[in-house]
């Protein structure tokens, strides 16, 4: 257990302990816009679902006495692949086309130590659920978020002022080196344990026959979810820096909100509460539009605290309604992978796309309208698997996740009788 504990946690605060190490680097050569901090966050969520699929992909198709092996040659091929300094040859000679640029100097520097912490959290919950069957593994996803917010808010006060850029660097890859190790030790607890129950054939297998595969409603909230809440974060970090300062505590502020949402959410159900969220974004929605209209007049620590609270709310009812539709242990690789391609496919959309489509920053207030337009789906959604369970009760019909309510309650010989008995009790409407 404590080597699970140990690498998902050290694996996580490396993971985001480097985004604003190497925002220091490449800041000063690219200008400090929002632009570049947006561009970087867009690599990183397309980089963490490249992890995650590859995650999803070793864990299905493979044994995992060979999945054990992989991973540790690609975390030895990522400590050989420092230092993660980018040369002085990607320093730009011109303005114009950053992104791209960006992009490059990041993979070529940070792409393979990157990929392979990001593929660490979701395979490890995997591993853990093999080597610990019975024993949920979402609360090393919550661990995984505490030590990604310790690593964002310690960078700037304890890293940053202490140490140079080079022994950044230099810590880092040291840090690397103690991860290899803890997850070598995860590793050598997977070959054990399938030394032990040999012939069980891929870690995944008998569970998927046992537990049936979600749907496809559920999987698109798996997606169009965390994919709001990229857009919510991308949109409010550029409104915040063109609205208040461009300043690097404003990157690391509502990165930090966004992953403290995680960590709550996953840690535990008791601290989401859908009425008080709902609420809490209705609240948001105004305090936006009048933070907006009256910007040259609102004070800038309000607009912050206007803006925060916007982001973590509208981050703790995604992420918390993300939770309750959360699979059993045997689909975790895939819900995570929907969950990387939903953050990645929102930052594409406000880095790439919004600024080819909006005149102005209009992504805030579309991504609070698709909020909006979620909750009134998980609402309807809920809505109807109560009043499929009334008429399970009542005729016997067994309910069907993401099918209307008649092709639900014909599904059963007794799908007619117990249509008449939901209109006869007033709830057919609803329906």
């Amino acid at each position: 257990m404590i080597f699970f504990v140990l690498a998902t946690f050290s694996g996580a605060f490396l993971l985001f302990q480097v985004q604003p190490l190497m925002g220091k680097y490449i800041l000063p050569w690219f200008g400090g816009g929002p632009g570049v901090w947006t561009t970087c966050l867009l690599f990183f969520q397309v980089l963490l679902l490249a992890g995650y699929a590859y995650a999803h992909g070793l864990s299905r198709l493979t044994r995992p006495g060979v999945q054990a092996g992989v991973h540790v040659v690609l975390i030895a091929a990522a400590c050989l692949s420092l230092p993660i300094t980018p040369g002085e040859h990607w320093r730009p000679v011109s303005p114009d086309a950053p992104v791209g640029r960006i992009l490059g100097l990041l993979t070529v520097s940070l792409g393979l130590p990157y990929f392979v912490l990001s593929a660490t959290s979701p395979l490890l919950q995997a591993w853990f659920s093999r080597v610990r069957p019975g024993t949920s593994p979402y609360r090393l996803y919550a661990l995984s978020n505490a030590g990604s917010l310790l690593a964002l808010l310690s960078y700037p006060l304890v890293f940053e002022p202490l140490l140079s850029r080079k022994a950044q660097a230099i810590w880092w890859g040291w840090g690397l080196a103690g991860f290899a190790i803890v997850a070598g030790g995860c590793a050598w607890q997977v070959l054990r344990a399938a030394r032990e129950n040999p012939g069980t054939g891929r870690s995944e297998g008998t569970d998927e026959r046992v537990e049936p595969a979600p749907d496809l409603a559920t999987k698109t909230l798996w997606f169009a979810l965390p994919a709001c809440a990229s857009v919510l974060l991308l949109a409010i970090t550029n409104t915040m820096c063109l609205d208040v300062a461009v300043v690097p505590f404003l990157w690391v502020l509502p990165l930090s909100l966004y992953l403290l949402s995680f960590m709550l959410c996953f840690d535990s159900p008791r601290w989401y509460s859908r009425p008080l969220f709902t609420c809490a974004l209705f609240a948001a929605i105004g305090l936006v539009g009048w933070a907006q209209y009256d910007v040259h007049r609102m004070p800038l620590l309000l607009q912050v605290a206007v803006y925060s609270f916007a982001l973590f709310a509208g981050c703790m009812l995604c992420h918390g309604e993300l939770y309750r539709l959360k699979p059993a242990p045997a689909h975790l690789t895939s819900f995570y992978l929907w969950i990387a391609g939903g953050g990645a496919a929102g930052g594409m959309f406000v880095a790439l796309v919004a600024p080819f489509i909006f005149r102005s920053y209009a992504e805030l207030p579309w991504g609070l309208w698709l909020l909006s337009a979620l909750l009134v789906a998980v609402h309807a959604r809920a809505r109807t698997a109560l009043i499929l369970n009334r008429a399970d009760s009542r005729g016997g019909c067994s309910p069907a996740w993401g099918r209307d309510w008649w092709r639900a309650c014909s599904g059963c010989w007794r799908g007619w009788a117990a249509a008449r008995r939901c209109t006869r009790a007033g709830i057919s409407m609803a329906c």
